[in-house]
């Protein structure tokens, strides 16, 4: 496969990320990558992070949330990354904290 090829990513992020900066550090990430998509709360503790872009990008994206320990002071506690993969689809224009 292309590493330039589209490709989106819906990644669940458990552990301790809300209320700590997770969101907006997911965001600064994903836009350094030139991704599209966003990070959202969700219920039980959780983020939702959908992204898109190059799939080479896209992967270093999830290999920074499910970084352990984090090397780039990501804020929060992960404890479990859930990923799946798709094709990507139209209508994203940045990337966005819900």
């Amino acid at each position: 496969m292309d590493p330039d090829e589209p490709a989106r990513a819906v990644i669940w992020v458990h552990g301790r990320v809300h209320g700590v900066g997770f969101r907006w550090w997911t965001r600064a990430r994903a836009l350094e990558l030139g991704l599209v998509g966003h990070a959202r709360n969700a219920d039980g503790g959780r983020v939702e992070v959908l992204a898109q872009g190059p799939k080479e990008r896209v992967e270093e994206l999830v290999a920074l949330l499910e970084e352990k320990p984090s090397t780039r002071l990501r804020p929060g506690e992960v404890t479990t990354c859930v990923t799946t993969w798709g094709p990507p689809r139209d209508g994203l224009e940045d990337f966005i904290e819900k």
